[in-house]
């Protein structure tokens, strides 16, 4: 799937996030979004993932290859999301999490929920409520669920919240098996997420001028 931002602006109130943001992202091609923390990454990424509306201009979704028009409350189809303030159906556990998440968004052909999570480091607690999870036993899941959906978007927002240096190396591992077809946007500001992506966006290129006083 192809996204392009046309004119694209989202504010909140009279405050303006960002503005006049025109971007095309590329199938199989992988993009940072990158700025300080509370500049409005995550307020983008999510604008990108049609979780929440613009304020202005449009946002087109194109299938790929033929380059058919998307409905935008279709483009959910197409794309998955991993972000920290995603919650998780804690009474249920990590397998029945992933069953249950894979009944309304399958994952990659061939593999198997015990696979999953053994990849994330969480074969272990594959029977355990997700409630007596840690932190970062929790943004392990957020990630299976993200990385091994069947869709040709991955949407990845601070992937590495909570994760310690296994973790991390877990992550930039699964990233290189899963995410060489498939069209990545990282919105991040530590180079250790993005530092894979050839493109970058910096939020602060589209703030508009009162937002910098």
């Amino acid at each position: 799937m192809k996204i392009t931002l046309t004119d694209a602006g989202k504010r909140f109130n009279r405050d303006w996030i960002f503005r006049h943001l025109n971007y095309e992202f590329i199938p199989r091609q992988h993009y940072a979004i990158t700025g300080p923390n509370g500049s409005g990454k995550s307020t983008l990424l999510q604008v990108i993932a049609g979780a929440i509306g613009i304020s202005e201009g449009r946002a087109d979704y194109l299938s790929y290859p033929a380059g058919d028009p998307i409905q935008p409350d279709h483009a959910y189809r197409y794309l998955s999301l991993s972000a920290p303030y995603l919650d998780l159906v804690e009474e249920l556990t990590a397998t029945e999490f992933l069953r249950f998440h894979e009944v309304f968004k399958p994952f990659l052909t061939g593999l198997q929920v015990s696979a999953m999570l053994t990849a994330v480091g969480l074969g272990a607690a594959a029977d355990k409520q997700i409630r007596f999870f840690s932190s970062g036993m929790k943004q392990r899941l957020k990630l299976a669920q993200a990385l091994f959906s069947d869709t040709a978007v991955l949407l990845l927002d601070e992937p590495c919240t909570n994760l310690d240096a296994e973790g991390v190396a877990m992550y930039r591992r699964l990233i290189g098996e899963y995410g060489g077809g498939r069209l990545i946007i990282v919105s991040s500001n530590d180079p250790q997420e993005y530092d894979f992506c050839t493109e970058t966006l910096d939020i602060l290129q589209y703030k508009p001028a009162a937002a910098h006083r």
